[in-house]
Protein backbone atom coordinates (compact mmCIF):
# COMPACT_ATOMS: atom_id res chain seq x y z
CA UNK A 1 0.00 0.00 0.00
CA UNK A 2 1.52 3.50 -1.26
CA UNK A 3 1.05 6.62 1.18
CA UNK A 4 -0.89 9.25 -0.06
CA UNK A 5 0.91 12.70 -0.26
CA UNK A 6 -1.41 14.69 1.72
CA UNK A 7 -3.06 14.35 5.33
CA UNK A 8 -6.64 12.71 4.75
CA UNK A 9 -9.46 14.94 5.87
CA UNK A 10 -11.22 13.11 8.88
CA UNK A 11 -14.12 14.24 11.41
CA UNK A 12 -11.03 14.33 13.66
CA UNK A 13 -8.88 16.75 11.52
CA UNK A 14 -12.34 18.78 11.53
CA UNK A 15 -12.67 18.77 15.05
CA UNK A 16 -8.69 20.03 15.37
CA UNK A 17 -9.10 22.80 13.03
CA UNK A 18 -12.41 23.85 14.64
CA UNK A 19 -10.69 23.65 17.90
CA UNK A 20 -7.63 25.56 16.50
CA UNK A 21 -4.97 22.75 18.07
CA UNK A 22 -2.25 22.90 16.26
CA UNK A 23 -1.00 19.29 15.00
CA UNK A 24 1.83 17.45 12.36
CA UNK A 25 0.41 14.71 10.19
CA UNK A 26 2.33 11.58 9.85
CA UNK A 27 1.15 9.26 7.83
CA UNK A 28 2.56 5.38 7.29
CA UNK A 29 2.39 2.05 5.78
CA UNK A 30 -1.34 0.52 8.07
CA UNK A 31 -0.30 -3.02 9.27
CA UNK A 32 -3.67 -5.61 9.90
CA UNK A 33 -2.73 -6.21 13.62
CA UNK A 34 0.18 -3.77 13.97
CA UNK A 35 -0.99 -2.13 16.37
CA UNK A 36 1.44 1.03 18.35
CA UNK A 37 4.16 -0.88 17.69
CA UNK A 38 4.39 -0.67 13.53
CA UNK A 39 3.09 2.74 14.09
CA UNK A 40 6.18 3.53 16.51
CA UNK A 41 8.60 1.78 14.12
CA UNK A 42 7.27 3.38 10.33
CA UNK A 43 7.27 6.61 12.39
CA UNK A 44 10.63 6.16 14.01
CA UNK A 45 9.45 7.93 17.47
CA UNK A 46 9.21 5.98 20.87
CA UNK A 47 6.34 3.86 21.36
CA UNK A 48 5.44 5.03 24.75
CA UNK A 49 4.46 8.63 22.64
CA UNK A 50 2.25 7.20 20.56
CA UNK A 51 -1.28 7.38 22.39
CA UNK A 52 -4.13 4.35 21.52
CA UNK A 53 -8.00 5.11 21.50
CA UNK A 54 -9.26 2.44 23.24
CA UNK A 55 -13.03 2.23 23.21
CA UNK A 56 -14.82 0.29 26.39
CA UNK A 57 -17.49 -0.48 28.32
CA UNK A 58 -18.51 -1.08 31.74
CA UNK A 59 -21.04 -3.42 33.12
CA UNK A 60 -24.14 -2.04 31.91
CA UNK A 61 -22.69 -1.15 28.48
CA UNK A 62 -22.13 1.98 28.50
CA UNK A 63 -19.43 2.90 26.28
CA UNK A 64 -16.20 5.37 26.71
CA UNK A 65 -12.64 6.02 25.37
CA UNK A 66 -9.64 5.52 27.55
CA UNK A 67 -6.56 6.59 25.74
CA UNK A 68 -3.09 4.84 27.15
CA UNK A 69 0.68 5.00 26.08
CA UNK A 70 1.16 2.32 23.13
CA UNK A 71 3.55 0.19 24.76
CA UNK A 72 0.97 0.19 28.34
CA UNK A 73 -2.05 -2.40 28.54
CA UNK A 74 -4.83 -0.90 30.99
CA UNK A 75 -5.40 -2.60 33.84
CA UNK A 76 -9.46 -3.12 33.62
CA UNK A 77 -9.66 -3.90 37.22
CA UNK A 78 -7.66 -1.01 38.40
CA UNK A 79 -9.71 1.31 35.61
CA UNK A 80 -13.01 0.11 36.98
CA UNK A 81 -12.35 0.76 40.88
CA UNK A 82 -11.00 4.31 39.85
CA UNK A 83 -14.07 5.50 37.95
CA UNK A 84 -16.19 3.72 39.95
CA UNK A 85 -17.28 0.32 37.69
CA UNK A 86 -17.75 -2.92 38.41
CA UNK A 87 -16.42 -4.61 35.42
CA UNK A 88 -14.98 -3.08 32.09
CA UNK A 89 -14.05 -4.98 28.87
CA UNK A 90 -13.32 -3.80 25.35
CA UNK A 91 -15.75 -2.92 23.07
CA UNK A 92 -16.44 -5.42 19.91
CA UNK A 93 -14.93 -3.92 16.82
CA UNK A 94 -18.85 -3.46 15.45
CA UNK A 95 -19.55 -1.34 18.92
CA UNK A 96 -16.94 0.61 18.80
CA UNK A 97 -17.25 1.39 15.36
CA UNK A 98 -21.22 2.33 15.76
CA UNK A 99 -20.27 5.16 19.29
CA UNK A 100 -16.78 6.32 17.55
CA UNK A 101 -17.88 6.66 13.49
CA UNK A 102 -13.88 4.76 12.87
CA UNK A 103 -12.87 1.69 12.01
CA UNK A 104 -10.75 -0.04 14.49
CA UNK A 105 -7.17 0.86 13.86
CA UNK A 106 -8.28 3.97 13.19
CA UNK A 107 -10.27 5.21 15.80
CA UNK A 108 -9.52 8.80 17.15
CA UNK A 109 -10.31 10.43 20.45
CA UNK A 110 -11.41 13.28 17.95
CA UNK A 111 -14.94 14.20 16.20
CA UNK A 112 -15.98 11.06 17.73
CA UNK A 113 -20.20 10.19 16.36
CA UNK A 114 -21.27 10.27 19.70
CA UNK A 115 -19.69 12.57 23.14
CA UNK A 116 -17.72 9.43 24.82
CA UNK A 117 -16.27 10.23 28.29
CA UNK A 118 -13.14 9.84 28.19
CA UNK A 119 -10.52 8.52 30.33
CA UNK A 120 -6.63 9.30 29.79
CA UNK A 121 -3.21 7.95 31.96
CA UNK A 122 -1.68 10.43 33.88
CA UNK A 123 1.42 9.98 32.69
CA UNK A 124 0.75 11.37 28.85
CA UNK A 125 0.76 14.56 30.62
CA UNK A 126 4.30 14.32 31.31
CA UNK A 127 5.04 13.88 27.28
CA UNK A 128 6.56 16.71 25.18
CA UNK A 129 4.63 15.22 21.95
CA UNK A 130 2.50 12.65 21.50
CA UNK A 131 1.40 10.90 18.68
CA UNK A 132 -2.74 9.66 18.33
CA UNK A 133 -4.92 8.44 15.50
CA UNK A 134 -6.15 11.15 13.23
CA UNK A 135 -9.23 9.42 12.37
CA UNK A 136 -8.17 7.05 9.43
CA UNK A 137 -5.61 3.57 9.64
CA UNK A 138 -1.93 4.60 9.02
CA UNK A 139 -2.79 8.19 9.80
CA UNK A 140 -1.56 9.75 13.47
CA UNK A 141 -1.24 13.08 14.31
CA UNK A 142 1.09 15.18 16.63
CA UNK A 143 -0.24 17.01 19.33
CA UNK A 144 0.88 18.34 22.49
CA UNK A 145 -0.71 16.78 25.34
CA UNK A 146 -2.19 19.75 26.81
CA UNK A 147 -4.49 20.33 23.72
CA UNK A 148 -6.04 16.82 24.85
CA UNK A 149 -7.21 18.17 28.22
CA UNK A 150 -8.47 21.77 26.91
CA UNK A 151 -10.23 19.88 23.59
CA UNK A 152 -11.33 16.80 25.86
CA UNK A 153 -11.64 17.72 28.43
CA UNK A 154 -10.93 13.90 30.08
CA UNK A 155 -10.64 12.46 33.18
CA UNK A 156 -7.11 11.63 34.90
CA UNK A 157 -6.80 7.81 35.65
CA UNK A 158 -4.03 6.18 36.78
CA UNK A 159 -4.59 2.39 35.54
CA UNK A 160 -1.34 1.64 32.69
CA UNK A 161 0.33 -2.12 32.92
CA UNK A 162 3.50 -3.26 31.14
CA UNK A 163 3.06 -4.75 27.94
Amino acid sequence: MNKPDHAPETPATKFLHTHRIAHSNHLYDYEEHGGTRVSARELNVDEHAVVKTLVMEDEAKKPFIVLMHGDRKVSTKELARQIGAKHIETCTPEAAQRHTGYLVGGTSPFGTRKTLPIYVEKSIFNLPLIYINGGRRGYLVGVHPHDLMQALRPTLVQCALPD
